[in-house]
């Protein structure tokens, strides 16, 4: 096969050069790199990773997202199936990686450690250790995806530590998840054999956790954002710091990736051998990816960007392969098929009400831009016996729906919502995937919820005399729809949900993390309101 050439200004990574160069590709390898005297005004450079996502929040397949991902320079994600695990167990991450296989692109998958994620909530499957052992024995699962049970590590409960001896038996690195957990707890859990974290929400708990010899992946999704608060660490620990999205709505995937992080790595001051490093080097070689870092014998992974302050992506190679060119994907859409576990029913306004049994009630309260609540306790609003939301207040009903088996929902209270009329759902509700909906009365929450039930999956707002779907027929989670018309589709149900006075930045984002009890302090799972700190059951009413 006749040799490949592309020229430009080389970015050299580790050596902290930049030079004009000729690239040539041969059989997907680079097979020699050459400096030259004169080369057009534009950088090549190693392709971005994604150190930590979950491609099911972008509500599209692998394969789709595959096709808008490397139109931002992404060439490889490091993706942990939790979310499709929950829901449909070891035949859902089969699917995951047959389905990224069809498509150009490098998907490292990882095998779900906490499935279900607490004992407290209805899954639709487990993965115990034996699936553990089955899944890290294989090429393709490259790590123990975040080890969510940081309780079970620290009193090293038996199962989780079978968990994590298989991967050290298999040389495969454990993905950590303790929000907040600082000092003598922190280094408990890191000894254990955890070596990353994204869930850092302050620089004092990240340069703890650095201490103690972990990798801080700074993650900025589409709900949770903690780039503001961590990107300073790039300056004294550039060979530790990776960047992820953890969570990214397809919307915003459409609108940029891990290019967008490093813009603005760049327009803050930052050393632009750190940022490529963090984004572009450090997840190959801590999860020993077979991607590119533009060395000779290496895969033909790169990227050609307009410049080194904006990082707009001209072309983006895959095994040499050009895969996007201006802003279009050349990703062509595969085939696909469905997998999906929903076997509840419709609901009516009555399943909603809350009986009053005190005068105070507690309350959810949300917070923009990240994934931790509070806790706050207001007086009930009252009407014929009954706890009603309080608008004025915004204090709103929220409610979990058992999808899995027939139940009765879980019905509590959440501030900071805004809705002013209607209701918003979701089937899209970590970890276990039942629905979730917030509204202002029961009517509008038995029609968003029943939409979703009728669909077998999607997200849905409902005020009077309009509502919007937005079908999700792969696990209750995802579509197998074009990338590009999920986006928009998504964009107009964000809009509706906003005219209705969603003041979140993310309203279906943030409402799919108000079920996620791994995550403090108060959350509603389909069995109950849930106290974080206490990992336990708490009451609606205050005695």
């Amino acid at each position: 096969m006749q040799a490949k050439t592309i020229t430009g200004q080389f970015v050299d990574i580790p050596d902290r050069n930049i030079f004009p160069a000729e690239i040539r590709i041969r059989d997907k390898e680079i097979i020699s790199v050459k400096k030259i005297e004169t080369a057009p005004e534009v950088y090549i450079l190693p392709g971005f990773i994604d150190a930590h996502v979950h491609i099911e929040s972008s509500m599209l397949i692998p394969s789709e997202f595959a096709r808008i991902a490397v139109v931002h320079g992404t060439v490889a994600t490091v993706s942990d199936p939790h979310e499709i695990a929950n829901v449909c167990g070891m035949n859902g991450i089969q699917y995951m990686i047959a389905n990224g296989q069809k498509v150009p692109f490098k998907f490292y998958f990882g095998a779900p450690s906490c499935v279900p994620a607490t004992p407290f909530e209805t899954t639709g499957a487990e993965i115990t250790a034996k699936d553990i052992d089955t899944l890290l024995a294989r090429e393709d699962i490259v790590y123990l995806a975040e080890m969510m049970n940081w309780p079970g590590v620290v009193q090293r409960d038996p199962e989780v530590m079978q968990k994590i001896a298989v991967a050290q038996k298999y040389g495969k690195p454990v993905d950590g998840h303790a929000p907040g957990l600082r000092g003598e707890l922190a280094e408990k859990y890191i000894s254990a054999g955890i070596s990353t974290d994204h869930e850092c929400f302050t620089a004092p708990e990240a340069l703890d956790k650095l201490r103690h010899g972990m990798k801080i992946a700074i993650r900025e999704g589409s709900a949770a954002k903690n780039f503001e608060a961590l990107i300073d660490l790039i300056d004294t620990h550039a060979d530790h710091i990776m960047f992820c999205s953890d969570d990214k709505h397809p919307d915003n995937l459409v609108d940029g990736h891990i290019n967008r992080l490093v813009a603005r790595a760049i327009a803050k001051g930052k050393d632009l051998f750190h940022v490529l490093k963090a984004a572009c080097l450090n997840p190959v070689d801590h999860y020993h990816m077979r991607v590119g870092k533009l060395r000779e014998g290496d895969p033909a992974d790169f990227i050609v960007v307009k410049d080194l302050e904006t990082f707009e992506v001209l072309e983006t190679y895959i095994d040499g392969e050009i895969v996007a060119k201006n802003g279009k994907t050349l990703i062509p859409r595969a085939e696909n098929s469905t997998i999906n576990n929903f076997r509840s029913s419709l609901k009516t306004p009555v399943d909603f009400a809350v009986k009053a049994k005190g005068q105070h009630i507690r309350i959810i309260e949300a917070r923009d831009g990240e994934l931790i609540t509070s806790e706050t306790v207001f007086p009930a609003k009252v009407k014929e016996g009954y706890v009603i939301p309080d608008t004025e207040n915004d204090i709103l009903k929220i409610a979990v729906v058992n999808r899995y088996e027939e139940a009765s929902p879980a019905v509590a209270f959440i501030r900071n919502f805004g809705l002013k009329e209607g209701a918003i759902a979701s089937s899209v509700a970590h970890d276990s995937h039942n629905i979730i909906a917030v509204g202002t009365d029961d009517a509008s929450l038995a029609k968003a919820v029943n939409l979703i039930m009728e669909s077998k999956g999607g997200i849905s707002a409902v005020r009077t005399g309009e509502h919007l779907l937005l079908p999700l027929a792969v696990g209750g989670i995802m579509s197998a729809d074009d990338g590009y018309e999920v986006a928009k589709a998504y964009t107009a149900i964000d809009t509706m949900a906003k005219s209705m006075g969603a003041s979140l930045q993310s309203p279906f984002m943030t409402l799919s993390f108000m079920a996620l009890l791994v995550i403090p302090d108060l959350k509603l799972s389909d069995k109950g309101l849930f106290d974080g700190q206490k990992f336990a059951f708490t009451g609606l009413f205050i005695p």
